[in-house]
């Protein structure tokens, strides 16, 4: 069933005048963000890049920090992935801003133009892929994902130590790159519009309101449902090659999303619960794939669902132009 709730104040907001205005920069404010770079790293090269000390290392593993104590990569920082996020007066778990991030980077030793390789384990991909955005979005120019994670990197007989890293602090200075994120007005506008998709990558009774956990259940209008684990191989038919922290192949990447309409030359929004989700579709979009026009939309249901938006509910329905 299919219910879509839209007041005559939101459908002013779907204009089509307002939406050319929010395209216009969108193009090119992604182009300006393009200084940071985020890519795979498979074990082979992050073992070498540790024994060269390519990589400044952040383990981001959930807290407590038991598996990290019980081993990790070393020279390893682990700072966990709920570091990065609290509450800013309005919303719950959003990205601190730039001065509190850059006072933990320093902390964790790390400068503004250091390297820096993350990693996780297991369903928690999405914190390493959250905390890569983060990074990007903090000014670092490269920045590594452990393809497979910690998992993935002991099974290929990687070395994994239990000695804390002894650093000097860093010293990270604030920083926000543009034309990364988008907002929730900017969501609005570009609901319903020719050459935008928005992607949803949350679990299948979130997307369609089935399963009661928001103030309001369901997923905004047209959206397309993309599980985040579709990208990876959470799924594999094969128990050892099951692992839900390493990404398919490219092609296959690209065969997913283009088969559902998600090609290159369209405007690409990802919205989830609170960011975490989409961070991992925005990497493997726009880093991987190369697509130049993805944006986060960082509040995601969260925000959303707080206030009076349209709200689409059951399967997925695109909204007539």
């Amino acid at each position: 069933m299919i219910r879509l709730a839209f007041s005559s104040r939101h459908l002013l907001g779907f204009g089509t005048g307002l939406a050319l205005s929010i395209l216009v920069p969108l193009a090119s404010a992604t182009q300006a963000a393009k200084a940071g770079v985020i890519k795979l790293i498979s074990p082979e090269q992050a073992a070498a890049g540790v024994s060269s000390g390519q990589w400044k290392i952040l383990d981001v593993r959930p807290v407590p920090p038991l598996d990290y104590i019980g081993g990790h990569l070393p020279n390893a920082v682990h700072i966990s992935e709920q570091a990065f996020r609290g509450p800013d007066g309005k919303l719950p778990y959003q990205i601190w801003p730039a001065r509190d991030l850059a006072n933990l980077l320093s902390k964790a030793g790390i400068s503004n133009n250091d390297q820096v390789l993350v990693y996780s384990d297991g369903n928690n991909v999405l914190g390493a892929s959250l905390v890569a955005y983060i990074l990007e979005k903090s000014g670092v120019p490269t920045i590594g994902i452990l393809d497979g994670g910690f998992s993935g990197y002991k099974t290929q007989g990687k070395a994994v130590t239990k000695a804390f890293p002894t650093y000097s602090p860093g010293v990270f200075n604030p920083k926000s790159v543009p034309g990364l994120a988008i907002s929730l007005k900017g969501v609005l506008a570009l609901v319903g519009k020719p050459n935008v998709v928005i992607v949803d990558p949350r679990p299948k009774g979130l997307f369609e309101g089935t399963e009661q956990l928001f103030i309001r259940n369901g997923h905004i209008p047209g959206a397309i449902n993309i599980t985040w684990q579709s990208v990876t191989e959470a799924n594999n038919p094969d128990e050892a090659l099951k692992n839900p922290h390493k990404l398919k192949s490219i092609e296959a990447l690209r065969q997913l999303f283009v088969s559902r309409g998600v090609t290159p030359d369209k405007t690409v929004i990802i919205s989830c619960s609170t960011g975490r989700e989409a961070s991992l579709q925005y990497v493997v979009l726009k880093h991987l794939l190369g697509y130049p026009n993805v944006r986060i939309y960082e509040g995601s249901w969260t925000e959303y669902s707080a206030t009076n938006n349209p709200v689409q509910t059951g399967p997925e329905t695109p909204l007539k132009n």
